[in-house]
């Protein structure tokens, strides 16, 4: 679990970084445009897809951190056991969907790489972006199913450590 948490130390700090280069592209654009009456032209397209990459980067250390939005009121009022297999199955539902999701988005990717599609104003390559998406979404399944297995074995665990006491 220690490589893991490193893992998304390294993931969310990529992802403030994003937010935080967005905000300054946003600040001297802003300064650019009122000041010297010069904008970046390219500044939205690229704080766009600076916000794609802080969302689904930071989106997957969310799902490590099992911090997603949920029903809290309601899995509260359950016993603890059916909560546990009940956040079991939130997991695996996030983990199929990720996937599904990168499979069907795959095909988009592999045709923006071979027609090498660019951004309008500032010409990057739009795989570049696209491609932060199924990169969030990988790793938000890996990062899930490494904290669902973990779980599970703690829990077996202190099962097994109760049973001998």
């Amino acid at each position: 679990m220690a490589v893991l948490r490193g893992v998304a130390a390294v993931v969310l700090a990529l992802s403030a970084i994003s937010l935080l280069v967005a905000v300054a592209l946003n600040f001297a654009n802003i300064v650019g445009r009122y000041i010297f009456f010069a904008p970046i032209a390219s500044a939205e397209e690229v704080m766009l897809f600076l916000f794609v990459a802080t969302v689904f980067l930071g989106h997957s250390v969310v799902g490590f951190r099992g911090q997603q939005i949920r029903m809290d009121v309601l899995l509260y009022a359950l016993r603890p056991a059916l909560r546990f297999w009940l956040e079991v199955v939130a997991d695996v539902v996030v983990i199929v969907v990720s996937v599904i999701l990168i499979m069907a988005g795959w095909p988009v990717i592999q045709m923006l790489a071979e027609f090498d599609q660019r951004s309008q104003a500032a010409d990057i390559p739009l795989v570049v972006p696209q491609a932060l998406i199924p990169i969030g979404l990988g790793l938000n399944a890996i990062l899930v199913g490494a904290r669902l297995i973990h779980d599970i074995a703690t829990r077996r665990h202190a099962a097994a450590h109760a049973e001998t006491r």
